[in-house]
């Protein structure tokens, strides 16, 4: 979404208008105004990206009829009244039936800029959660969050596909970082609950009596929302850290999944982070809800395995760091490439993310390389390579690889320009686009 909200103005005297158009304009607002309701209503639909200001006497569609047909569109719109002198419990009765606020003629400048800039923000932040939701219940875009084309990504990728088809409750194994809890949005978007609720509870985040209380009830008396059990019931239930469950209440967890039958109404599925190599979750937890969670389970693999991935990811996250920082990405060499391949990373694909963003801005200074902020990530100042080695071809074929795509992703597919840069005739360039799985139409 653009920085710049949009604000309506709706107003039948055009001197009005136009200083309130002027003035929010010049305190950097998008402003588009309009002499009448019915006019603006051609415009404002359930997703306008702003807010309305608008007059409560108009002649036509009044005021108020407009706010009841504006709430009826998106009750979530914030739209300002403004009111002469004597219509006060007008604006009143108006902020009831969901105005934002309203404004008494003659009003401040500085008044009517203050409402504006919270009403945009509440605005901003109620279409980001739209999208958010929007984009957490797409299985198609969640699939493509999943990124990397590696063996192990193209099984796991498969595995949420069938198991996100199955009934019964899954267990999400995998290290800290490996993005075990994206992979739970994934397994519910593309199963049949992708249109009811979905419910995440971090068991290790509570004390027990207070895990309890949210996964089962009561709930606090100021607590607007209901027991985790109910509030996902039909759809998905998300444990995260679920060996931090007590002995209570994983008995009464156990209870409520044999209450359910099978197939369950409610899925859960429990994410696990042990990482102990002297205790497993089995050991944690008591054998028969061990057995029932984890009827279905998927491991999501380190990123150590992924190969070539980590490329692909590397330079995802810097292009997304250098477009939010206002920067060129940084250009990656072969010895570079070479030394990310090699990193251990033992924090996953969280600790390759926060490596592009500090890479970026090492960049915007011209300072640091990236051999510098892996080592940084390691108490003892050595190379960082893994246990595995790999052959010198490998290497080779993951920097070509990733050189290839980043200068289509430059060039937006253009092939000629990608051929002058890289110094290719076509027909090579078409071979090591086809070998490593890079299609033209992907860029454009």
């Amino acid at each position: 979404m653009p920085s710049a909200m949009k604000i309506a103005i709706i107003d039948d005297e055009k001197d009005m208008r136009q200083s309130i158009s002027q003035w929010l304009a010049l305190s950097g607002y998008d402003t588009e105004a309009f002499a009448s309701a019915e006019d603006a209503l051609k415009v404002l639909g359930p997703d306008y990206p702003g807010i309305v200001v608008t007059d409560i006497k108009m002649p036509g569609m009044s005021g108020m009829q407009f706010l009841k047909k504006l709430m009826g569109t998106d009750s979530s719109l914030p739209v300002i009244m403004i009111t002469g002198h004597g219509d006060v419990p007008m604006a009143v009765e108006a902020m009831r039936m969901g105005a934002y606020d309203f404004l008494e003629k003659p009003f401040n400048p500085e008044r009517m800029n203050e409402l504006a800039k919270k009403a945009t923000n509440a605005r901003r932040m109620t279409l980001d959660n739209r999208a958010l939701r929007r984009e957490l219940s797409d299985g198609g875009q969640l699939m493509n969050k999943l990124i990397g084309a590696s063996p192990v990504m193209v099984r796991l990728k498969e595995d949420i596909l069938d198991v996100g088809q199955a009934d019964g409750h899954v267990l999400i194994e995998g290290e800290t970082g490996t993005g075990k809890t994206l992979v739970a949005h994934a397994l519910h978007a593309v199963g049949a609950r992708a249109g009811k609720k979905f419910v995440l509870v971090s068991c290790a985040a509570f004390e027990e009596e207070a895990l309890a209380k949210r996964l089962f009830g009561p709930m606090q008396p100021e607590d607007s929302r209901l027991p985790a059990v109910e509030e996902a019931r039909g759809g998905t239930l998300v444990l995260e850290d679920i060996e931090a469950l007590s002995e209570p209440v994983q008995a009464r967890l156990l209870t409520f999944i044999n209450e359910e039958g099978t197939p369950p109404e409610t899925r859960i599925v429990a994410i696990s982070n042990m990482q102990e190599q002297d205790r497993t979750l089995e050991d944690a937890m008591r054998a028969d809800l061990f057995y029932r969670l984890g009827s279905l389970r998927i491991t999501v693999p380190p990123l150590r395995q992924r190969g070539e991935d980590v490329l692909t990811l590397f330079t995802r996250f810097a292009e997304q760091f250098a477009d939010d920082y206002g920067c060129e990405a940084p250009q990656v060499s072969a010895q570079e490439a070479a030394q990310l391949l090699q990193a251990p990373w033992p924090g996953n694909v969280r600790q390759l993310f926060n490596v592009a963003e500090r890479a970026v801005l090492q960049s915007r200074r011209d300072s640091g390389t990236i051999a510098s902020l892996l080592m940084s990530d390691h108490q003892e100042m050595q190379p960082v390579m893994t246990t595995e080695g790999k052959p010198l071809k490998e290497y080779v074929e993951a920097f070509e690889r990733m050189l290839i795509d980043n200068t289509m992703r430059r060039h937006k597919g253009s092939i000629s320009n990608v051929m002058e840069e890289l110094c290719l005739p076509r027909r090579t360039l078409n071979e090591k686009m086809a070998k490593y799985g890079l299609q033209r139409s992907d860029y454009l």
